[in-house]
């Protein structure tokens, strides 16, 4: 097999395509799981029997009112599974729950003829419940003791006494939300049962292999009599990897029952409702600078919200400890994780896994630590970047970590930094009631899925007699352009032009045993058991050329859809042509490939090893200009540098550096949930449960001049075609909208002044940090200690 990184002459990776579907996007021609109902007849339609309680135990159940109901056929509860009743991996789920764990919780559901006739059966199914205690915030939970799963914790040397002999110290704390993944598809799942009692499952999921599994065990069947497919998905952003899976077995169960199709898909309230969403963290902290203002020393105790069970909280806390450093030197550090449990939705995977919450934390001890230390926060930043040579708190070398200033570098002048940072001191000097402010923000993330089994893949490639090409691979399509990737990586390993090869929807009866589209690690996996698989066939196919062109097979050529050899120029004939001879001389036309990401470990007891193949890197520059009178602000520009590698797909890469940073920009500054914290009947009900309680980023959100710019001279060597990850880092390049924002308030106070920023950084929260910034300058200027504690920036001291 030819090296991974290596790319041959004219090759399909790095041209600038659109992606595989956009015509059928456009033209609403492309199939999601839901529009599949239609080609089939005799479904039903599931509908949830809701719970109104934050936490209630279920003392009676009743569902003949709804048998009485008009075009209501089955009520599907605990006494139906012939399996187990869980819903996840932990036995923490159960899909039909006799303890109510968060409001809106699905007790039972109801198959009918049509959706309305479910609906209002399920309205007629009549629940007793007994109301229990319930904690909704990560105060109640922090304060009650209420945890869950593993309490990690990473460290390196000796934080407590770097702390003490540090020139400076300061300490503080911070509260920040969770976020609503709102794909434009919500989940569905359509499930059939065949002849032979093959179970058919149509599934948004992100994970079918998983799907599968699960549904095979509430059903008490074997995996091999469950198949999964996922056509595409109408976005995932993490929430569609762990939880489609009970939906799915919900509607595999009505289908086993009864024998006819069954459809499930939630609409806008109960997905909002019933999935989980970002975990919201509460950090404290304590850091030491020296007098160069290097950091010396932190400590942190980070607290996830888990919601009602574990789901993924475990890794996703474990991401956010070992990304707390960013991109910087941290000789002695101390991070406790621990996860609370509440009464809300099971908090999941959203992009990024935890490393943006981890982030957060350091850019917010950068951010309000630099006017205490008389630094400009940009000069802060830039003084604590890795260096080569330098390790990770958990072990891990910092590779390429030249390309940080190297980035950084370029950011600066692309954008024109210091010429922008004249005029708005300038600007800020001439108006009385606004402020412009300029942040500049690094990033490294690490690639690879932290539980170290799930870095591998398969793919299934054959090539047909005609000469074309149809590629199968684990991973999924959920719009960030995967197929079309793979699509450029199998053409450049079997030498044809892009129009030859198409991508077939993943099924787990093609290739099995995979592993989430998730960790940004797909291209890479999938990508690599893509290009294993056509290598093998472009070997075969290399036999029977030399043979014919009376050469070594080393020195035949696959280019372009034609076939060459070294030193026979004369000798030239078509890929279809030898593909056709190939099939006469018996020679296999199909191959299935595997990828494993190679020098992996990781000890997640000790919190020590290496769990990433490798760090992406990147930096971006925002703008901003705030109205004091309202703390409406205004995003002028952001301009971003991102490291790819050698990028497979530019257009594809592009894209997904503007959609992640505009997420990013979301969760920080506009997108706020909120849970009812009162006593009254309705605690825990969610209060943002539709578009039009909870904003969401449009197009009025994107920066009015947004350039991006893909680093260059970036290759990865042991990732295929050298190419690196996109689709999480560029979520944590909006750090630099949430530190600009921080320094257009600092510029309507003192200098010296730290601002305390909530997160998200709503206008609200924007005019309330103005009012504390302009304080500063109507009394007499502060006298910061070098032992200082800092006010927390949302909620209650824990």
């Amino acid at each position: 097999m030819k090296p991974l990184a290596e790319r041959p002459v004219n090759p399909a990776v790095g041209m600038a395509v659109s992606h595989e579907s956009a015509d059928l996007h456009v033209t609403g021609m492309a199939l999601y799981t839901d529009d599949l109902i239609f080609r089939s007849q005799n479904v039903l339609h599931a509908w949830p029997v809701q719970a109104p309680h934050a936490h209630a135990l279920v003392t009676s159940l009743r569902t003949e009112p709804a048998m009485s109901i008009p075009g209501v056929v089955r009520v599907l509860t605990a006494a139906d599974v012939p399996g187990v009743n869980d819903a996840g991996i932990k036995h923490d789920e159960p899909l039909f729950p006799t303890e109510v764990m968060f409001y809106g919780h699905a007790v039972c559901w109801v198959l009918g003829e049509t959706l309305e006739a479910a609906r209002l059966g399920a309205e007629a199914v009549e629940v007793r419940y007994e109301p229990l205690p319930s904690i909704v915030t990560l105060t109640e939970a922090i304060e009650s003791g209420s945890f869950q799963g593993h309490r990690p914790t990473v460290m390196r040397g000796d934080a407590d006494s770097a702390l003490h002999a540090a020139s400076h110290q300061f300490s503080g704390e911070l509260e920040f939300g969770g976020q609503e993944h709102f794909y434009l598809e919500t989940h569905a799942s359509f499930v059939h049962v065949d002849e032979g009692g093959q179970v058919f499952v149509q599934c948004s999921t992100q994970h079918p292999s998983e799907t599968q599994e699960i549904v095979a065990h509430v059903l008490g069947l074997n995996s091999h009599n469950v198949t999964v497919q996922c056509i595409r998905m109408g976005g995932g952003f993490g929430g569609k990897e762990m939880q489609p899976h009970g939906y799915a077995a919900i509607a595999a169960l009505g289908s086993v029952l009864t024998g006819r199709p069954v459809r499930l898909r939630l609409n806008r309230t109960q997905d909002i409702t019933m999935s989980g969403k970002r975990h919201p963290f509460h950090a404290r902290w304590e850091v030491g600078f020296d007098d160069n203002g290097r950091i010396q020393a932190l400590k942190a105790t980070l607290t996830s919200d888990g919601g009602w069970c574990l789901d993924l909280s475990e890794p996703v806390l474990a991401r956010a400890l070992c990304h707390v450093d960013n991109s910087y030197w941290i000789p002695n550090v101390l991070l406790n994780g621990r996860i609370a449990k509440t009464n809300k939705t099971s908090q999941t995977a959203f992009r990024g896994f935890g490393g943006p919450q981890g982030m957060l934390v350091i850019e917010e001890v950068l951010g309000r630590c630099a006017p205490l230390l008389g630094l400009d926060p940009t000069e802060l930043r830039r003084r604590n970047f890795y260096v080569p040579g330098q390790s990770t708190p958990y072990g891990q070398p910092v590779r390429h970590a030249e390309r940080l200033p190297g980035i950084w570098e370029t950011l600066l002048e692309r954008a024109d930094v210091a010429r922008r940072k004249e005029r708005i001191d300038a600007f800020n000097a001439s108006d009385p009631h606004r402020r412009r402010g300029l942040a500049i923000t690094p990033i490294k993330f690490g690639i690879s899925f932290n539980f170290t089994a799930f870095n591998q893949a398969g793919a299934l490639v054959h090539v047909y007699k005609d000469g074309s090409v149809l590629v199968t691979h684990g991973g999924t399509e959920m719009g960030q352009g995967l197929h079309t990737k793979m699509r450029q990586v199998a053409a450049t390993a079997l030498g044809v032009p892009l129009g030859y090869v198409r991508l077939a929807p993943t099924r787990t009866d093609k290739v099995p045993n995979t592993s989430a589209t998730a960790a940004s690690s797909s291209s890479d996996l999938n990508g690599g058991a893509v290009k294993n698989a056509c290598e093998q066939i472009s070997e075969r196919l290399a036999q029977v050329a030399a043979r014919k062109m009376n050469i070594h097979p080393d020195e035949v050529r696959f280019v372009d859809g034609r076939v060459t050899g070294i030193g026979v120029p004369e000798q030239d004939f078509a890929f279809v042509d030898l593909v056709r001879e190939a099939y006469f001389q018996r020679i296999q036309l199909s191959a299935s490939g595997y990828y494993r990401t190679e020098g992996l470990h990781w000890d997640s007891v000790r919190m020590r090893g290496e769990p990433f193949k490798y760090f992406s890197y990147g930096a971006s520059v925002s703008e901003v200009e705030v109205d004091s009178f309202t703390g409406a602000y205004r995003l002028l520009r952001t301009d971003i540098v991102q490291d790819v590698g050698d990028s497979l797909s530019p257009l594809i890469d592009i894209g997904q550096v503007e959609g992640g940073f505009v997420q990013g920009a979301g969760w920080l500054t506009l997108e706020q949930l909120s849970w009812n914290e009162s006593d009254g009947d309705h605690r825990g009900r969610l209060a943002t449960q539709s578009a039009s309680t909870y904003k969401l980023p449009s197009f009025s959100e994107v920066p009015e001049e947004f350039n991006v710019h893909l680093f260059e001279r970036a290759t990865e060597d042991g990732a295929v075609y050298g190419s690196k990850a996109v689709g999480e880092p560029p979520f944590m390049l909006a750090f630099s909208v949430r530190e600009a924002l921080r320094q257009a308030v600092g510029a309507f106070g003192s200098r010296d002044h730290s601002v305390e920023l909530r997160s998200p950084a709503t206008p609200e929260a924007v005019y309330w940090a103005i009012e504390a910034a302009k304080a500063t300058t109507a009394s007499a200027p502060a006298s910061h200690s070098s032992n200082a504690l800092l006010a927390p920036s949302a909620g209650p001291a824990h």
